[in-house]
Parts: structure tokens; C-alpha cells; sequence
């Protein structure tokens, strides 16, 4: 009964912002990006103030740890869950957030598909050629730089089924910083994988818990070398973060 008040309440929050996008993307896509603007400072705190009011679920986001971050920086995380996303948009709406992901998610899923297209996140298809998807990265960086966007990759390439942090891949990495020449904002996020489909949804939500951390802040890194010298660091520090969090009670992380 818990599962189905969770899920009618976030419904009636999500579907108006879902339909008026909808309805506004075919017809004026910078009308479609001044209400995405506004839909991604006001729904990560609705979606997350829904499923704490009716299920507790908690989330932690760790407001000392952003404290002396660059006026502008990219940001590398491990990769858990599509609520990742919002997630990261809750823990930081003073900056505006621009995402590395596959385009699928720009295909037919509300409220997520417009606001992804029309503020022009960089959407990768599953089976581009890889000059062609080091292009779209290396505009993207360029384009990151020039606006005062925040792009946020997530080096493992795709989800964590089990919360452990998987393999962290370079290429994409090397393209965005040799483009945008930011710093690199290591974080960690858990919490994520145990609600990654329908069945973890319905298991785990209840008192449930996020958490997003801002971990070390790096100098952007000039060749191939110092580039997988700092993933491979990140790697261990987000691993470390995850060991400590998953070893202490829960009001304690």
C-alpha cells in the first residue's frame, strides 16, 4: 500500500512538468529550455521530499564537502542509477549541470527526454563509431567551457548492478578535459543501485538512502599519463568512500 501512495504522489508531482514539456518541445525549443531551467531546480527536491515524506527515504548530500569548489569544474562519479541524475541536480543546483549519457534517454521518456534535448546535455548513441563519439565529447567540452556549464561524466560507461565500482575507461575522460581544459571534482554517490529497476524500487525505497559526496578537487590534466594517474586515484578514493559509508549506521553517514 506504502508502494502504491509513493508512486501516485510522485506521479501527480511529475506529470504536469511532464506534459507541459511535452507539449512545448515541438513547438519552441528555447521556450522548452528557459522551463527545463526551472524544472531542474524545483523537481529533485519534490521527487526526493516525496519519497522522504512517505518513505523516508533519506537523502545525504554532504554540503561541507563543496566548500572551496572552482568557480567552474567537470566532475567525474561512479554511476549507479538513472536517479543519479537527479541526484546530482538536488546536491548542486547553484550550478547548472550538463551530463555525458546514452540517447536513449533522450527517446520517449518524460519530463526526462525534453529537459536532456532542449539544454543540451550530450547524448551518445549505443553504436556510434568512436571518432564520431570523441567529436561529440570534444564539442560538448568546448561548449561546457564557453558557457559556464558543469559537465558531469561518469567514467565506468554504464551502471553498477551491485554497488561495487566498476572499471573507470579513459577515452571519454581524456576527450572532455583535453576540450574544456576544467578542473576534475572527484565524487562519490551510493544508494543508487539498490533501487535501479522495478524490483529494487519496490524492495528498497522504504527508509532507504542517497548519498552524494564531493571527494577532491584535481587541476585539469595535461596527457594521457596524468589522466589515468587521477582516474586511477579517484577510483580509490570513491571505492574508499564506499567502504566507509556501508560500514556505519545509517544516521552516522
Amino acid at each position: 500500500m506504502r508502494n502504491f501512495i509513493t508512486f501516485f504522489l510522485l506521479g501527480l508531482f511529475l506529470i504536469p512538468y511532464s506534459f507541459i514539456l511535452a507539449i512545448c518541445w515541438p513547438f519552441s525549443k528555447k521556450l522548452t529550455k528557459k522551463l527545463s531551467d526551472f524544472c531542474v531546480k524545483k523537481v529533485p527536491v519534490g521527487v526526493f521530499g516525496v519519497l522522504h515524506k512517505i518513505d523516508e527515504f533519506q537523502f545525504f548530500g554532504y554540503e561541507e564537502s563543496k566548500q572551496g569548489l572552482p568557480k567552474q569544474f567537470m566532475i567525474i562519479c561512479n554511476h549507479q542509477s538513472l536517479f543519479d541524475i537527479p541526484a546530482f541536480m538536488r546536491f548542486m543546483p547553484e550550478v547548472d549541470l550538463r551530463f555525458i549519457a546514452k540517447d536513449a534517454l533522450g527517446k520517449g521518456v518524460p519530463l526526462v527526454s525534453p529537459m536532456l534535448k532542449s539544454q543540451q546535455h550530450c547524448l551518445i548513441p549505443r553504436n556510434i563509431r568512436p571518432l564520431e563519439s570523441v567529436k561529440l565529447i570534444s564539442d560538448f567540452g568546448a561548449r561546457a567551457k564557453e558557457q559556464n556549464l558543469v559537465p558531469v561524466l561518469f567514467p565506468e560507461g554504464t551502471r553498477s548492478r551491485d554497488g561495487n565500482v566498476q572499471k573507470f575507461y579513459t577515452a571519454g575522460f581524456r576527450t572532455l578535459t583535453e576540450a574544456s581544459q576544467l578542473p576534475v571534482v572527484v565524487c562519490a554517490i551510493d544508494g543508487g543501485w539498490r533501487i535501479a529497476d522495478l524490483k529494487g524500487l519496490l524492495k528498497n525505497i522504504h527508509k532507504g538512502s542517497y548519498r552524494l559526496k564531493v571527494l577532491k578537487v584535481y587541476d585539469c590534466p595535461n596527457g594521457k599519463e596524468e589522466c589515468n594517474k587521477l582516474l586511477d586515484e579517484a577510483k580509490a578514493l570513491i571505492e574508499q568512500q564506499l567502504v566507509e559509508w556501508r560500514k556505519k549506521p545509517l544516521t552516522e553517514r
